[in-house]
């Protein structure tokens, strides 16, 4: 969805996870390339926001968040190969993601590769990882 109709949602989702559970400082949560992205938006059964991400322009995935009680249940993983999908629709050869070090593993199961040095971003630590479509 575009970000029109994603921010009632995705922007709080976003601001809880990164903000108030990961101690991003306020503002991170949120860029300017907002607007420019397709937005993918999981809802449990009662039609709760539980999992967002996005697919920039260029093929980068990111801002991939979901509600602490429902991680490690596929929720991730779906967002992910929404994304993926529509990455392949655009022509995009390959996708990219800025992963934290905690996530790395997560990207590695789905067929991600470690590119370049680890990095620190919004005091947490990263890894470019990208995958072949």
């Amino acid at each position: 969805m575009s970000w029109e109709q994603a921010q009632p949602v995705a922007g709080p989702l976003r601001f809880a996870i990164f903000v108030g559970e990961q101690n991003v400082p306020s503002g991170f949560e949120l860029d300017d390339m907002d607007a420019q992205c397709l937005h993918a938006v999981a809802y449990d059964v009662d039609n709760k926001a539980i999992g967002t991400g996005r697919l920039l322009p260029d093929g980068r995935i990111g801002r991939m968040a979901v509600v602490k009680e429902w991680r490690r249940r596929g929720i991730g993983a779906e967002i992910l190969a929404a994304l993926m999908v529509e990455a392949r629709k655009r022509g995009h050869k390959e996708v990219a993601v800025s992963a934290q070090l905690q996530a790395a593993e997560f990207y590695r199961e789905r067929g991600f590769v470690a590119e370049g040095k680890v990095y620190q971003d919004a005091g947490i630590l990263h890894q470019k990882m990208v995958r072949k479509l």
